[in-house]
Formats: C-alpha cells, structure tokens, sequence
C-alpha cells in the first residue's frame, strides 16, 4: 500500500515528513535537527541504518543532510556566501580522510540545454579545476604543500551521447582512479516551497534522473568502486504537487468560513500520499507527465551554481 501511494521525491526530509504525516514511526531511520537562527538555515539530517528502515523510506542506507534556506533564491551574495561556508563544513564531513591528499571527480549531471536540468554542467563549470595543473607543474604551481587532485566532467544525457552515464563515468574513473566522486544534480521536490531553496548531501550516490521518472544506472560505491557523494537542489515539482499545494491553501481558506468547513473536514480525512495519489487520477492522463519550475530559473540556477561550486572549492582546500 504504501509503494502504491509513495509520493515523488528526491529528498529524504519529504519522505520521513510523508510517515510523520501519517503517524507512522520508520523504525531503523534516525533524525537528528538543528537551526543556524543567525544564517536562517534549518539543517536536518536523517540517517537510514537498516534494511527494513531503507525499503520503507524506498531509499538506499547511508546519511541525508538537508539544508532548508527560505531565502536562498534572493540574490543576496553575502547570504550565498554563509549558504556556501555552511555546506562545505557538511561536504567536509562526509569525505572520507578529508585532511589527507585525494584525487576527486566531480560529475555534473543533467542537460546543460535545459536550464532547470543545468544545475550540474554549471557547478563544473564554475570550479576550480587543479588536477592538469598538478600534474604538468607540481603542488607548488598551487602555492601550497598539500592540495587535493580536483577533476571536473560533465557527460550530458543519453540523448545527446547514446551513451549511460554510468558507463561514461565508470570508464573515466578506471581512467583517472580519483579515490571519490561528488556528483551534482537537479531534484524534484514534493512541495513548491523548497524548489531552489533545498540543498541535500548524501553518501549513497545518485540515480540520474529518477525525479522526473527516467531512471537511469545509479552512481554508487558498488557501480564506481570509490565512495560517491551526491549534492543536489531541487529546480522542478511535477503538476500533481502544485495541484496539492493549491488544495491545502484552499482549504485553509474555507476553513474560515463557516458554510465551507465541511468539505475543508472530508478533504483532511486523507492522509499526505492518498491526497496526491487522487490529484494525479484526477489530472491524468493530460498533465501526469508535466513538470514545472519557476519563471525565473535562469538566474536561480546561475547564482545556486555559484553558491555549490563556491562550497565545494572551500571543501576541497587542504589546511
């Protein structure tokens, strides 16, 4: 029942709030929270320990650190800055012997001719690439004794390459033997409120594309032989899900009028995915497949590019 009625997302705060929603306790799924009040930045962090904990949240085990930034879609640079100093002491975390020399390749998933999709081509981008550089000319071209090994690809999508992405990145990996991969992504989100304002880590890796249904080879330690760190923002939400958002305001509405609060009282009858599951029959077969993103995302996805590959610059620097 509950795989019948999961909700579509890619963050794992969504799917524990859809349980907590419905008063069921995910024994084997740990949640720890905190809030930055000076950065206004709520930071949860859930972590899956079990199989029977994985196969309920329909995520694989490992760590989920989420950063909640309601104001990180203004074009604010100094907010950016504390965004991105924040980050990268959670990057930080999940890198394993982050003190010590590593080679690390960077992977920017999506479309880089679709804007909401170009979040990973971007944040490769922007980086500070050193491995070339190390290598022709030696640590001290960096101006350090110690310096990390950073490698950069972006490998499109299937259409543009007939090629997975796994198969890309395995055979570069092979190639260049980086001791971790940090892949970069775009996510679905489940509510409107967290597009361009959500920013999850997580350990397990990535499947490409599993946001907006094409699921692709996943990019894992067990598929790449490295540890892989996945960080990804949510850009887009399917119609189903602004079609509930719109719901619950309309029934807040209602609630204040006295003729209307019995439909706003049968419509809280359902539970979060029974709601959605009966908007998507509804909408279907028209607008199932439609997903949206905000007017403005070409600017979101420059300054959100910015704000990672800032991060991930200030992960990578050696002390």
């Amino acid at each position: 029942m509950l795989d019948k009625f999961r909700v579509r997302t890619d963050l794992a705060l969504e799917a524990k709030e859809s349980f907590e929603q419905d008063d069921v306790e995910i024994k084997g799924v740990v949640v720890e929270e905190e809030y930055d009040e000076e950065r206004e930045i709520h930071i949860t962090k859930v972590k899956i320990e079990t199989e029977k904990g994985a196969k309920a949240m329909g995520k694989p085990i490992g760590t989920y650190i989420t950063l909640e930034a309601p104001n990180m879609s203004d074009p604010d640079e100094d907010y950016h800055k504390e965004i991105s100093t924040v980050l990268a002491g959670h990057i930080r975390n999940l890198i394993e012997h982050s003190e010590e020399e590593q080679s690390i390749l960077v992977v920017g998933l999506g479309n880089r001719e679709v804007t909401p999709d170009a979040l990973g081509p971007e944040v490769v981008g922007n980086l500070l690439i050193t491995r070339h550089v190390i290598q022709e000319y030696g640590k001290l071209a960096m101006g350090k004794d110690k310096v990390n090994l950073i490698s950069g690809i972006v490998p499109g999508v299937m259409a543009q390459t007939g090629m997975e992405t796994l198969e890309i990145i395995r055979g570069v990996v092979e190639e260049t033997k980086p001791s971790l991969v940090i892949a970069i992504d775009a996510l679905a989100a489940r509510s409107t409120k967290r597009l361009s304002r959500t920013i999850q880590i997580t350990d397990t890796g990535i499947n490409p594309g599993s946001g907006v249904g094409n699921h692709r080879h996943a990019l894992t330690r067990e598929t790449l032989g490295v540890p892989v760190i996945a960080i990804g923002i949510p850009t887009v939400v399917d119609a189903a899900t602004i079609v509930n958002d719109t719901m619950e305001n309309l029934i807040e509405a209602m609630e204040q009028s006295d003729h209307m609060k019995g439909f706003g009282n049968t419509w809280r009858e359902f539970d979060s995915s029974e709601k959605y599951q009966l908007i998507r029959e509804l909408i279907s077969p028209h607008l199932n497949g439609m997903f949206v993103t905000p007017k403005d995302i070409d600017d979101t996805i420059k300054r959100i590019s910015f704000t990672v590959s800032e991060a991930l610059n200030m992960a990578f620097q050696l002390s």
